[in-house]
């Protein structure tokens, strides 16, 4: 089994690394993928985004969102957690079987202390009934990956707060996010493993893993400036572009609704491919002018900052509006990153 641990902190960049090895790397040999990274969410693949995050708290805190391309439900990342992804081919006993790739990290965890680690249900890792670890795979044309998450010193307040959907959000009819109890690793291992650095967590697992004392000793995979012009364009093809991330979210429908000096307005929208699909407006500001033009304008709209602000922009607010403001109805409508 060959190694490689990424220098970098993005989760965008270590999607794409880890998707690129599987659809390129010689995988003659599986390869071990460790990385780090700065906070962010990652959405499974057929989630819809608003339905996971507290969108508004995500961006005040900018938390760098993403969609991965294998299923399961979404995920908090910051500096205290570690994620290990095993790449390889599907010999026919691979996917799905989520046991294979977990039972090398449990043996590795009860080495350092945490004995109590197992795997329960389909793709979970608990310890004393809290979830430690969120798993997932993606398979195509006969390579996989299997990768999840362990949490040794994540700040779980951020959990709460990130993944947190105020209540009258939307309606999804994509795959929703099951919560459970979670915790950290780190009051569970040995006195010897309670004050590692999340690289030297990092570092003694895959030293667990792959059984040598150095990882000196270890077969690693080298990165070639072929392989990075090919993560590069992975990243700027999916993890990192709006389309990926916002329009491919299942349908949904949406209320947005705030009282204003100048009256209350309610935005009822469905959505469908990060597109507007249908949209009305409610309230009891005093406008002059039927609404309808300015629904007709919405409607086919990409759901973006960018796409709404323009058509704000080009009607007359105040005739439809009374006096509540296009920045006000604008940042109620929609809170989104640009596309």
């Amino acid at each position: 089994m060959r190694y490689l641990a990424s220098s970098s902190l993005d989760i965008r960049q270590n999607l794409a690394i880890e998707t690129y090895l599987m659809e390129h790397a010689d995988l003659a040999e599986p390869i071990l993928y460790f990385y780090i990274n700065s906070p962010c969410i990652i959405v499974g693949r057929y989630q819809n985004v608003l339905a996971e995050i507290n969108q508004q708290y995500v961006q005040d805190h900018q938390i760098i969102l993403t969609r991965r391309t294998s299923g399961g439900g979404a995920v908090y990342d910051d500096l205290g957690n570690v994620s290990f992804s095993f790449i390889t081919r599907d010999d026919g006993d691979a996917v799905g079987n989520f046991k294979r790739f977990t039972d090398p990290v449990i043996k590795a965890l009860h080495r350092m202390g945490a004995t109590g680690a197992a795997m329960t249900g389909r793709n979970d890792l608990t310890i004393d009934g809290k979830k430690l670890s969120g798993n997932a795979m993606h398979a195509e044309q006969g390579r996989m990956f299997s990768h999840g998450t362990l949490m040794y010193d994540v700040d779980q307040t951020q959990i709460e707060r990130a993944l947190r959907v105020p209540a009258d959000k939307l309606a999804s009819k994509g795959i929703k996010s099951v919560r459970s109890r979670v915790t950290n690793l780190k009051p569970y291992f040995d006195a010897a493993y309670q004050n590692l650095t999340i690289e030297d967590f990092r570092d003694t697992l895959a030293k667990e893993i792959l059984e040598v004392d150095d990882l000196s000793a270890a077969k690693h995979y080298e990165l070639s400036s072929t392989d990075r012009a090919g993560i590069q364009a992975l990243e700027d093809q999916y993890f990192n572009n709006w389309d990926w991330i916002y329009g491919k979210d299942p349908a949904y429908s949406l209320t947005r609704r705030q009282h204003f000096a100048g009256g209350t307005v309610e935005f009822d929208l469905d959505v469908a491919q990060g597109q507007i699909q249908a949209i009305q407006i409610h309230g009891d500001f005093f406008g002059q002018l039927p609404i309808d033009a300015v629904t007709t304008q919405l409607t086919g709209i990409p759901y973006t900052p960018a796409a709404v602000q323009k058509v704000f922009d080009q009607i007359d607010v105040p005739a439809y509006f009374g006096r509540i403001s296009a920045p006000e109805l604008v940042q109620l409508l929609t809170q989104q990153p640009q596309a």
